[in-house]
């Protein structure tokens, strides 16, 4: 299996930028599908954005797009998360998490279909 530690996170104004990184260890990330996901306090956990294995297929969340980018290094065991323009409601816990599940199309967005997932880590933007 995998794990995952995230890092990345802080507190930046509103229009700013973050970049997260979610570093794995046991198994190489070239096995997974990858995604982000994050978490408000008294709101579910809801997708942010997912990449295929080979790095092809990002796909975004309506909220993120245009402003976020995920990005893998499979060499590195690493996968990011770039954060642009960001807003107050960006404000979450991030987490990172690999799917072992393998798409025909695409990649997976919800939560239930990733079987691990990394600590998460804090973004706070200010308005």
């Amino acid at each position: 299996q995998v794990q995952l530690v995230e890092s990345g996170g802080g507190l930046v104004q509103a229009g700013g930028s973050l970049r997260l990184s979610c570093a794995a260890s046991g198994r190489n990330i070239a096995s997974y599908d990858m995604g982000w996901f994050r978490q408000s306090p008294g709101k579910e956990r809801e997708f942010v954005a997912a990449i295929s294995r080979s790095g092809g297929s990002p796909y975004y969340s309506d909220s993120v797009k245009g402003r976020f980018t995920i990005s893998r290094d499979n060499a590195r065991n690493t996968v990011y998360l770039q954060m642009n323009s960001l807003k107050p409601e960006d404000t979450a816990i991030y987490f990172c998490a690999a799917s072992v599940l393998v798409s025909a199309v695409g990649v997976f967005t919800r939560v239930n279909s990733y079987r691990y997932w990394g600590q998460g880590t804090q973004v706070t933007v200010s308005s």
